[in-house]
């Protein structure tokens, strides 16, 4: 009987080991098989051919994820990747506020204000990323070199200003939102380069962030790190 219940538990032990090695190799050739769908970046953001009156002040910055489907395109290393996506952005202000207090006026004021401690532009858009891959190694995308670059068309989904001070000592915020200002449409470049799951990213705004009869032609970029997977 001893010998019997020991040849059982040696062979469900076989069994078990045999198991768990099937699902771990099947887990190991998902990873091989990678095609970064999941893309996360942080960044510094900044506004080039910003008015000259404006004044920045600290770490502006912002956030991007996007889900994409990888297409690969050539037998190695070249794919297409559309997804879809959402973008963040933060500009802070050094002791000015965005004034849209006339309803009637279509001219964009950055007033000076000593009214925040701290004070900021912030815009959201969901977004269609489009990208053309470089992949050095087509059976693993969690190593080697990666490169791509693309478009991204976005839509505003809201655009606001918030400022920070105290009240009676106590913590006060102020937001205000309004899209009245802002193009509804965005459409910018991106560029990635990396090694592995991390990359160094940027991005270039195609169009202006205002509407056109505001009379400015500010447009938004982002420079930082981003991590793909899955």
């Amino acid at each position: 009987m001893k010998k019997l219940l020991l040849a059982l538990g040696i062979l469900g032990f076989s069994a078990t080991t045999f198991a768990q090695d099937k699902v771990a190799g099947a887990a190991m050739s998902k990873v091989r098989q990678s095609r970064d769908f999941l893309v996360i970046g942080i960044s510094y953001d900044g506004w080039a051919s910003a008015p000259d009156n404006l004044k920045t002040k600290g770490l502006s910055r912002g956030f991007n994820i996007a889900l994409m489907y990888d297409i690969p395109i050539t037998k190695e290393h070249f794919s297409i990747a559309p997804g879809i996506g959402f973008t963040a952005s933060s500009i802070f202000l050094d002791k000015q506020i965005m004034d849209m207090s006339n309803g009637n006026s279509t001219a964009v004021n950055f007033v000076d204000s000593d009214k925040f401690k701290k004070y900021k532009i912030a815009t959201n858009y969901l977004e269609i990323p489009v990208e053309f891959r470089y992949r050095q190694n087509s059976e693993n995308a969690n190593t080697g070199i990666k490169a791509a670059i693309g478009i991204r068309a976005g839509m505003l989904v809201n655009a606001h200003t918030k400022g920070k001070n105290t009240l009676g000592g106590e913590k006060n915020i102020i937001k205000e939102q309004n899209r009245r200002f802002f193009n509804p449409w965005r459409f910018a470049g991106t560029a990635r380069i990396g090694y592995g799951n991390f990359a160094l990213f940027g991005t270039m705004n195609l169009n202006p962030l205002f509407k056109d009869v505001t009379n400015l032609d500010v447009r938004p970029y982002s420079i930082g790190i981003a991590l793909s997977g899955l």
